[in-house]
């Protein structure tokens, strides 16, 4: 099945899914100075909250202000599915939410390894995610595009974009 269609079918699900089979995404603090950053993302969805393991000698959390708005975005690598999730981003002292994330990909980043004094832990509490969806056939999209260009009334068919909340 398509993302297009997963997405009309069951838009969180499809986030799962999408997320799941993702390495990493941006992550950004709504009116910040300092660009998105790519982070490796942990999510327990059933909490609606997503978990990142970082140092805390970055911008990002050196700059992190109390109550932070946040913005997380995904792409898929087919470029049919892209998100943005939104939602409260903080600093988090948890060691055993730290053992239960830590893996071979998070210790090549401290040297320390677990006991690194710089690692920290952020949690973003999700709001809502906006969600993108389109087509992955090349067929459609030339179709859709010609159409469009033939009449002034017709906009491309070929995504579909839904919002959801946590």
């Amino acid at each position: 099945m398509s993302v297009y269609k997963d997405l009309e079918k069951d838009p969180k699900e499809t986030l799962i899914k999408q997320a799941k089979a993702l390495r990493a995404g941006m992550l950004g603090v709504q009116g910040s100075t300092q660009h998105m950053q790519p982070m490796t993302h942990y999510p327990d969805w059933d909490a609606g909250e997503i978990w990142f393991i970082t140092s805390k000698e970055t911008d990002l959390v050196k700059q992190l202000p109390p109550d932070a708005m946040a913005h997380f975005c995904l792409m898929g690598g087919d470029q049919d599915f892209q998100a943005c999730l939104s939602g409260m981003l903080s600093e988090v002292n948890a060691p055993q939410k730290l053992e239960e994330l830590w893996s071979p990909i998070a210790a090549a980043w401290f040297e320390g390894g677990k006991e690194d004094p710089n690692i920290t832990l952020l949690r973003m509490t999700l709001r809502e995610a906006a969600l993108w969806g389109s087509s992955s056939s090349a067929l459609k999209f030339g179709i859709e595009i010609a159409k469009a260009n033939m009449k002034d009334e017709h906009l491309p068919d070929i995504g579909t974009h839904k919002v959801i909340s946590f």
